[in-house]
């Protein structure tokens, strides 16, 4: 496999790895979904994925367990990301399967980078160390407006559903200023369509339309 390729050939066949990224209650859980199946792809999730990174997950997000500075949180993401990708998603594109994951290292930029004030210099760095240079082919953006994902949140159920407004103003600017740095890879998807159309647009976006 060729790190950093547009895709990843392998008999034959091109696989490709696709991000979803998103605030929280952006919808990519269920387009994440929608479009593995669409594709036939291997469907996974981050933090998660391997034992390791379930377990990691849990002590992440889990509000009962301690809370961990900004640097260490940033370091459990990474850790469980660099189990992901050995274990399974390069697994996987070595096969010829496409991959669809419900967020990667755009999260981490977002959340960690600009959400906690670490900066995404250094962040980055260690990102494409823990990956091993491993990048999406195409990763899509589900834009929804703060109050619009304030209506779909059913209560704070986990750390970061219980972070305050300015945190979430600063992960929707990472977001965005993230997907303006690269225009190749990044499709921005409006998320306040319904489940249906929003399904169309991504299909659109992983397909090459815009």
């Amino acid at each position: 496999m060729t790190v950093g390729a547009s895709a990843t050939s392998y008999a034959g066949q091109v696989a490709r790895f696709i991000a979803l990224e998103g605030g929280e209650a952006a919808g990519k859980s269920t387009q994440a979904a929608l479009l593995a199946e669409h594709l036939g792809a291997l469907l996974t999730r981050e933090p998660g994925g391997t034992e390791l990174g379930e377990a990691l997950r849990r002590l992440l997000l889990d509000p009962g367990l301690p809370t961990p500075v900004p640097k260490a949180e940033a370091l459990l993401m990474l850790a469980a990301r660099a189990q992901h990708v050995a274990q399974v998603i390069e697994p996987a594109l070595a096969r010829g399967q496409d991959v669809v994951c419900d967020r990667f290292s755009g999260s981490t930029l977002a959340y960690q980078g600009y959400g906690r004030g670490l900066g995404v210099g250094a962040l980055g760095e260690v990102d494409r160390w823990a990956t091993s240079g491993l990048q999406p082919d195409v990763v899509v953006l589900l834009a929804v407006p703060a109050q619009v994902a304030r209506r779909r949140r059913c209560g704070g159920e986990d750390r970061f559903e219980r972070e305050d407004e300015e945190f979430r103003r600063r992960v929707e600017q990472g977001f965005w200023e993230l997907a303006a740095a690269d225009p190749a890879r990044w499709r921005v998807v409006d998320g306040t369509m319904s489940v249906e159309e929003v399904a169309s647009a991504v299909r659109k976006a992983v397909e090459g339309g815009k």
